[in-house]
């Protein structure tokens, strides 16, 4: 188990001020984490920063645009 207790969470200025996103801590040695920022308390998702990097790289590229 990954421990977040130093992780330091931020969301995308893009989300506005509403609370209907996700918050990601890339801080941490060897993982990124990412939460609801609904349930701060709740589960996090930690993935390998190359298999993030890779995710966030096909979200700019549109390889999910027509899934919607």
């Amino acid at each position: 188990m990954t421990d977040l207790s130093k992780a330091d969470w931020r969301k995308s200025s893009l989300s506005g001020s509403g609370n209907n996103c996700v918050e990601v801590a890339d801080n941490l040695p060897g993982v990124v984490a990412v939460r609801d920022s609904k349930d701060p308390h709740g589960p996090a998702l930690v993935f390998a920063p190359d298999d993030w990097r890779a995710f966030t790289g096909a979200i700019k590229r549109g390889a999910f645009d027509d899934l919607g």
